[in-house]
């Protein structure tokens, strides 16, 4: 429509629609342009900002405002969720976060919806309007929006969850942005497979601005086009656009959202957009993009091209600039407040690293054993505890690799079934059913994040990773997104996943990719509890109330023990639970004391029956878990004692043991007699051979070495 055909200005609806406007009214368009120009004009108040000193980190979305106000135009703030990343700011204000909450978060306020100031500016997160708290790892919020999208079907399909009509929307979708440069990311593809496998209503937006920092696509991604390489994916409506048109933004993911909403599978949109600022204000783009490319960039830039638009279509270039004006208005009033707000107060630190509201170490997890039935093993024990849990509590999920009886249910009757590799979870499936115990692809990443993705929107996942061993490639999401979830948000949002994992050695052929420990490394993770029973009854007490804690836990489980006779136990009954930090004393002495825990306490025994013959009276103190670990316990013992022998698996050299070392020296030397020994594995990885195995992991003699030595000091 050319402006002659425009009466003062202003079309009507008829002659708008007719101009190819999608629909979008004038106050429609002009709305969208006045959110862009809001975006760019806090970018640019941020920088001023920054350079005062008032602020401390500045990252742009220049350049990406027109798909990203589309995006927010079309999807329903509060219904659907939202895994955004840093460039969003315009998606974020479209679907209402303010300036004035954005200028809070930049300055560190105590007030910041997104983190209480706990978190970098724009890395976005509102609970209100279902913006999941988002970290800065690149692609780690893939996997939990397939999460959270499984979750929207897990509160349809089971009934039993109550109140569960209050936790979806039939026909929300879960939209996740990542750059293009994030794409090179593995758990980006591995939510992509998933997200097709369970053709969820996940709605991807790739902001390709032909930059991960200073590295160009072309060395990012084969060919240059990630929408060229997705587009094979079964199931999955992929669209490529230049994502700094407006209306074809807004075509482009009116289309992707319906698709995810009609519940056809998940789509993605591949954006090409640009960036006119440096990556943050820590780069400079001049130092690897040319002249020509930034003037070429420039000639793209979506507010341009969005006033052309509206100038084409009648609107007067002064009502565009009174836009600018009004927006600078609101800019710099909220600027102004949000510099004047009150910080978080030092005596707030330690908030919210574990739940304030339920605490796992009190006496609400202490309950009574009610015995039942003949001794049994801890598999049998761990197994009987999660089916009693997830009958008691629909929310719970369980899922993993080889965790089901059978993936393909009209099998089930032919066969006996799966259950793990250890049958921990043998017959789950069968109780409970497909939907909520279930197989996943063989990749750690994924399991964790799906499960983070679920925790947020209340679900209980309970999740296996097949052998501690190969945990790590589960880190990511384990250190930096389920540890710091709650404390990053301020707890406005929450992750409390139990990952159960077999761990350790002591089995003939595990060699060193089935025997590893590692709790030490886990303990180095705030917002972590980690748990470690040496026997059947201790393993359902601390499992249950690993389940009904807030807190996210790592539930190890020693493969040793699973069928040991020694450490057998009678069922203690569905509402037995044992407090986090609270170790057991399983022999009293007044000679010494080991402090140890999982596979070691059967061996400490050995140690400490020998050493009674002796003549040298030794107690031995369980400790159960690791985080939180009996420090009262542990005072006690050594007081009554004065000489103190830490045995664990684990390596020598940076276990667990060495921090109890450390502490005991610090705060009880005055009661020490002798020195604080450690017995623990060689710093070498465990052999295959039984004759090395048998060298490289301590044992009884070991301890009874260190037993006797401390004893003679």
């Amino acid at each position: 429509m050319k402006a002659t055909a425009v009466s003062n200005g202003k079309a009507t609806k008829a002659q708008w629609e007719s101009a190819g406007l999608h629909g979008l009214s004038r106050e429609d368009l002009l709305g969208a342009y006045r959110t862009m120009v809001l975006s760019r004009r806090i970018d640019d108040k941020e920088i001023q900002l920054k350079n005062q000193s008032l602020i401390f980190f500045q990252i742009s979305g220049a350049g990406h405002e027109a798909v990203l106000v589309a995006a927010g135009m079309v999807l329903k703030p509060g219904h659907d969720w939202f895994y955004p990343y840093y460039r969003d700011r315009a998606l974020c204000l479209a679907l209402g976060v303010t300036p004035f909450e954005m200028f809070l978060s930049a300055v560190a306020a105590k007030d910041d919806p997104s983190s209480g100031g706990r978190q970098m500016p724009s890395h976005w997160g509102h609970k209100r309007l279902n913006i999941v708290s988002q970290s800065s790892p690149t692609g780690t919020q893939c996997l939990q929006a397939v999460g959270c999208a499984e979750a929207g079907r897990l509160y349809e399909q089971v009934t039993a969850i109550a109140g569960r009509e209050h936790r979806f929307r039939r026909d929300e979708v879960t939209y996740v942005s990542i750059g293009e440069g994030t794409s090179s990311e593995g758990e980006f593809w591995e939510s992509l497979n998933s997200a097709c496998i369970g053709q969820l209503p996940v709605v991807y937006l790739i902001e390709d601005n032909g930059y991960a920092i200073s590295v160009p696509v072309e060395v990012q991604t084969a060919g240059g086009d990630i929408s060229k390489l997705v587009s094979s994916f079964p199931g999955l409506y992929v669209q490529s656009i230049d994502g700094t048109d407006f209306l074809a933004s807004y075509r482009a993911v009116a289309d992707a959202v319906a698709y995810a909403r009609e519940r056809q599978g998940p789509s993605l949109i591949h954006a090409r957009v640009i960036r006119p600022y440096s990556h943050s204000l820590s780069d400079d783009e001049k130092l690897y993009k040319t002249a020509d490319e930034r003037s070429s960039e420039a000639k793209r830039d979506p507010i341009i091209r969005m006033a052309a638009l509206l100038t084409a279509q009648g609107v007067a270039e002064d009502e565009l600039a009174a836009i600018v004006t009004d927006v600078d208005r609101e800019i710099n009033e909220a600027a102004e407040r949000a510099v004047q707000s009150p910080k978080p107060a030092p005596d707030t630190a330690t908030l919210y690293v574990y739940s304030p509201d339920v605490d796992p170490s009190s006496s609400a997890f202490e309950t009574a054993p009610a015995p039942e039935g003949k001794p049994d093993t801890m598999v049998a024990a761990i197994n009987r505890t999660l089916k009693d849990e997830m009958g008691r509590d629909p929310r719970i999920v369980a899922f993993g690799e080889d965790v089901a009886d059978c993936s393909r249910e009209t099998s089930l009757d032919q066969i006996p079934g799966k259950g793990g590799v250890f049958k921990v979870t043998h017959g789950l499936q069968r109780t409970y059913g497909g939907t909520r115990v279930f197989n996943t692809p063989l990749a750690e990443a994924n399991i964790v994040g799906r499960a983070i993705g679920m925790a947020t929107r209340g679900l209980k996942p309970v999740v296996e990773i097949q052998f501690f061993d190969y945990i790590w490639p589960a880190m990511m999401q384990i250190r930096n997104e389920l540890s710091m979830m709650r404390y990053r948000s301020n707890n406005e949002f929450a992750a409390p996943v139990v990952i159960r994992t077999p761990i350790g050695g002591y089995l003939r052929g595990g060699a060193p990719y089935h025997s590893q420990s590692g709790e030490s490394i886990f303990a180095h993770c705030p917002g972590l509890r980690i748990v470690f029973p040496s026997n059947a009854q201790d393993a359902a007490g601390l499992l249950r109330t690993a389940i009904r804690c807030d807190d996210p836990v790592m539930f190890l489980e020693h493969k040793h023990l699973y069928r040991q006779t020694y450490n057998k136990g009678e069922y203690t009954g569905p509402d037995y639970m044992v407090p986090f930090g609270k170790s057991a004393m399983r022999r009293d002495g007044t000679d010494a004391v080991v402090i140890t825990w999982g596979a070691l306490v059967q061996r400490s025994l050995l140690a400490t029956q020998q050493a009674e013959k002796d003549g040298v009276s030794v107690m031995v103190i369980d400790l159960r878990t690791i985080l939180p670990y009996d420090w009262d316990g542990i005072v006690r013992a050594v007081t009554k004692t004065n000489r103190v022998i830490i045995a664990h698996e684990d390596q020598l050299t940076c276990g667990f043991g060495a921090e109890l070392a450390a502490r005991i020296a610090d705060e009880l030397f005055e009661h020490l007699d002798a020195p604080v020994r450690r017995v623990a594995a060689i710093d070498t990885p465990v052999a295959y051979c039984p004759d090395l195995e048998e060298v490289i992991l301590p044992q009884a003699g070991n301890v009874l070495k260190a037993i006797r030595d401390i004893a003679a000091y």
